[in-house]
């Protein structure tokens, strides 16, 4: 059997990748350098967005035209550019799920319509026969199914965070759920990933700061103290 090169050793080659500027080899090798690190556990990526999507759902609903417009913790996006952001992505990979072409254009409707459909959309393409088994044509490299949709349930999470954030919604995803996903993401995010665009740096949070907050901080969200 081969050994699995050391984590440091693995974090030293994601740093060269992305010194070089082969930012999509970076987090390529960072996903396939472990299995996923909840495997066996109560739920699987599946379940995860079987609860993240109503939740998305949720804090989408309310929105105000005013709102889309207000800043996130996201930093590169407003309320708005996080859910143009979703919309694309969860069509691409609604496709690649499903063993699909890439789509030639993505919906550019009102996000607050479009939204929902599109994560309905990719909810269904990832519990589908045979889509966690597949191999993703991912935006950064071909990445096992299984490790991507836990992927793009942690993305989905913390980003229902930062528009609930952004327009004072309560965000009460359920503890078993953060924990799992906070799991994952201390695996699958490297610090050689962690390039300002792919990640930022991880933020302290603060004392008081609730396990998704905490989840949060560490995908590079600055967190509001309490009041």
């Amino acid at each position: 059997m081969t050994d699995r090169p050391s984590r440091g050793n693995a974090d030293d080659e994601l740093t060269r990748l992305i010194r070089h500027g082969r930012d999509r080899e970076a987090v390529t090798l960072a996903l396939h350098d472990q299995p996923p690190p909840t495997r066996g556990a109560p739920m699987d990526p599946r379940e995860q967005m079987d609860v993240i999507v109503p939740l998305l759902d949720d804090v989408a609903a309310p929105l105000t035209p005013d709102q889309l417009d207000a800043p996130t913790p996201c930093a590169a996006f407003s309320v708005r550019g996080v859910m143009e952001h979703m919309i694309a992505g969860a069509t691409l990979f609604t496709a690649a799920f499903r063993g699909e072409a890439p789509p030639d254009a993505f919906p550019d409707g009102n996000p607050t319509v479009e939204f929902p459909k599109a994560m309905a959309a990719l909810r269904d393409a990832i519990g589908s026969d045979g889509a966690l088994e597949r191999t993703i044509d991912a935006p950064f490299g071909r990445v096992p199914g299984e490790v991507f949709a836990r992927f793009v349930a942690m993305d989905g999470l913390v980003h229902g965070w930062d528009i609930a954030t952004a327009t004072g919604q309560a965000y009460d995803p359920p503890a078993a759920l953060v924990e799992e996903i906070d799991g994952f993401a201390r695996q699958a995010i490297a610090d050689g990933m962690r390039d300002g665009d792919t990640f930022a740096a991880a933020v302290e949070p603060p004392p008081d700061a609730t396990p998704m907050e905490r989840l949060a901080a560490f995908t590079g969200r600055a967190v509001p103290a309490h009041a």
